[in-house]
């Protein structure tokens, strides 16, 4: 049998509380196929033992965290603690140190799922968004001059490599072939004269090894535009690390709401543990209530199935979400149910378990 071994960082707010029903279904579809099972340790790291600690995670955490075969991270964000901290000191330092480069996030509008878009059928919102996740805008390069004089100067990079766009853009072009869709790159080079242009012209240079994909580029605002107006535009779609983390939390909101969104962070080479999680946030107004949704992490946990080769189990908990989305009958409040954190994933889990044997 094999056996996962996976890293948890539950984190802050209703972090902890939506985790433990992702490692409930885990454990569910481990159990009901019997051929692979999930060893989880646990990391109390986040804005919580920042707080008591002065550090995000312990020192050694990235080389503690190598020898997983994945991460499961819950939520990071706590009230008194900067942003700016909470991000780079934990979520983008196991990002970067692990070169996930690829951030996977699915936008796709589910049965039983609300969507605020009138008239918009369900197969018009379908689309697998490839965020690049290592460098661009995110990269952390710049500077701060005549720092609290009245010369004060603030200057953010954006960094571009040929080999960080090439890699991922032809990525997204073997996803794209791989699932018969078509690829859309989305940039900026109107205006980003150095940065997008040079995107451009690696995502047409990349594009001549994929002949039969159809491809499309938009500018980002009027992606923006028609993701709300003409969803069913975009199928795989390819961007940067800026663009791609607006466009998404779009995406949540046409697909379902922000309950309902999961991301991967992803190293394909799987030299490095690769990362799930629900990308709602740590929702600290909400923390200890009980009423968080976890269908996120429940689709989280479903793209660790499919990044660990079960895909039909994956599958199986992606069925498992529209079957009680359709129901309407365990759902957390922001859904429209009455039901606990723990009641849903409860639920989850059994109707999972009705494909055991």
């Amino acid at each position: 049998m094999k056996t996962y071994k996976i890293a948890v960082i539950a984190g802050d707010g209703i972090g902890p509380e939506v985790l433990r029903e992702g490692v409930k279904v885990l454990n569910q579809a481990a159990a009901c196929d019997g051929g692979f099972s999930f060893d989880f340790t646990y990391f109390p790291w986040g804005c919580e033992y920042y707080l008591k600690t002065g550090r995000m995670m312990d020192e050694d955490g990235l080389e503690r965290l190598r020898e997983f075969d994945a991460i499961f991270l819950g939520a990071v964000g706590y009230p008194g603690v900067p942003d700016h901290i909470s991000l780079w000191d934990l979520l983008l330092t196991i990002r970067k140190g692990f070169d996930q480069y690829v951030n996977l996030r699915p936008v796709k509008l589910l049965k039983g799922a609300p969507c605020p878009i009138k008239d918009v059928d369900r197969e018009d919102v379908d689309m697998i968004f490839v965020r690049e996740n290592s460098e661009g805008e995110y990269a952390g390069s710049g500077s701060w001059l005549f720092k609290g004089t009245p010369r004060e100067v603030v200057i953010q990079d954006g960094v571009f490599s040929r080999y960080g766009c090439e890699r991922i853009i032809r990525y997204a072009y073997h996803l794209a072939r791989e699932k018969g869709k078509s690829l859309t790159s989305i940039s900026k080079g109107n205006a980003l004269n150095y940065s997008m242009v040079f995107w451009d012209q690696i995502f047409k240079e990349v594009g001549k090894e994929y002949p039969d994909v159809e491809t499309h580029s938009y500018l980002v605002d009027a992606a923006s535009m028609f993701m709300v107006k003409d969803p069913g535009r975009f199928e795989v779609v390819v961007t940067s690390n800026l663009f791609g983390d607006i466009l998404t939390d779009l995406g949540a909101a046409i697909a379902g709401g922000m309950g309902l969104a999961a991301g991967a962070n992803l190293n394909p080479e799987r030299k490095f543990p690769s990362m799930f999680e629900p990308i709602h946030g740590s929702a600290p107004d909400i923390a200890g209530k009980g009423i968080a949704n976890p269908l996120a992490t429940v689709w989280a946990a479903s793209q660790m199935l499919d990044f660990f080769g079960h895909e039909e189990w994956g599958s199986r908990l992606i069925h498992v979400i529209e079957e009680m989305l359709v129901e309407k009958k365990v759902l957390t409040p922001d859904l429209g149910g009455m039901a606990s954190t723990s009641q849903v994933g409860d639920e989850a889990a059994a109707k999972l378990g009705k494909f055991a044997g």
